[in-house]
């Protein structure tokens, strides 16, 4: 799953195309939208919020999209026929710009003033204007006994970080992801860390945590399973995540046994 920073600069280009632009096509290829038209609206703005891309539009109404695993949007010049692709989620036109969302996990339309309802539950945003890392560590710790690398992928404590930053911001803390929250030390390095790293790469197509943006060079432990530790040389270890449940369940955790001490998978 595309990780906040992706999901920042996905945001970004679709308010480049869209934002102060009258939409001459809006095509809902999702059943429960199949006859929403907002044809002839401008788009106000596109943003970001957490790994979900909201898009105002005149008259209070917002589209609300997310990329889940597949997702992704593209942009092209407008005045061809939008592709016949089962794929294909939303079309976005005005008169230069075509944007098209292809497997898009979540499409809605929403009340701009109801925004909250579908992401009210969502923790502070690390690349938003409102970023509280106070309010990050307050819902970190309000469940000491669960596995930190599982607390940190909970978008209801902080918005945006995923599985390659949960592994190099828990490696390069020195925590193991299966430590206890209540047991992983001072969590306001760990949520800051976290801002600080999406930040610098918001603007970029790689994610660089080493410093180093060569082919191969760029994590610390995301993706290197078996390879040896860049710091200590130990294997790196891979394991499928065994939380409590939900989407981690389903995503493979990678952490240096040596610089990472503590606790292992069940």
């Amino acid at each position: 799953m595309p990780e906040g920073d992706t999901v920042w600069r996905v945001s970004r280009r679709l308010d480049a195309a869209l934002a102060g632009r009258a939409l001459t096509r809006s095509d809902f290829r999702v059943p429960r939208y199949a006859t929403a038209n907002l044809a002839g609206r401008s788009v106000q703005q596109a943003l970001s919020r957490g790994k979900h891309i909201l898009m105002r539009v005149d008259g209070g109404v917002t589209i609300h999209t997310h990329l889940r695993m597949d997702g992704s949007w593209r942009i092209r010049q407008a005045g061809s026929s939008p592709p016949r692709d089962h794929r294909v989620r939303l079309v976005l036109e005005n008169a230069q710009w075509q944007a098209i969302g292809y497997l898009l996990g979540v499409v809605e339309v929403l009340s701009t003033a109801r925004e909250d309802n579908a992401l009210g539950h969502l923790g502070p945003d690390l690349l938003g204007p409102d970023w509280d890392a106070g309010e990050a560590v307050r819902r970190l710790s309000a469940q000491p006994d669960r596995p930190i690398g599982e607390a940190l992928l909970d978008q209801r404590n902080l918005a945006g970080i995923g599985n390659l930053y949960k592994a190099e911001v828990l490696f390069l803390r020195g925590i193991s992801p299966w430590q206890r929250v209540g047991q992983a030390g001072e969590l306001e390095p760990v949520v800051d860390l976290a801002q600080r790293l999406l930040e610098a790469n918001k603007e970029r197509a790689s994610q660089v945590t080493t410093g180093n943006p060569a082919r191969g060079e760029e994590t610390w432990v995301y993706g290197r399973a078996r390879r040896p530790c860049r710091r200590c040389g130990t294997p790196i270890l891979a394991d499928g995540y065994a939380g409590r449940g939900g989407p981690a369940q389903e995503r493979i955790t990678f952490w240096c046994p040596s610089c990472q001490p503590g606790p292992g998978p069940a």
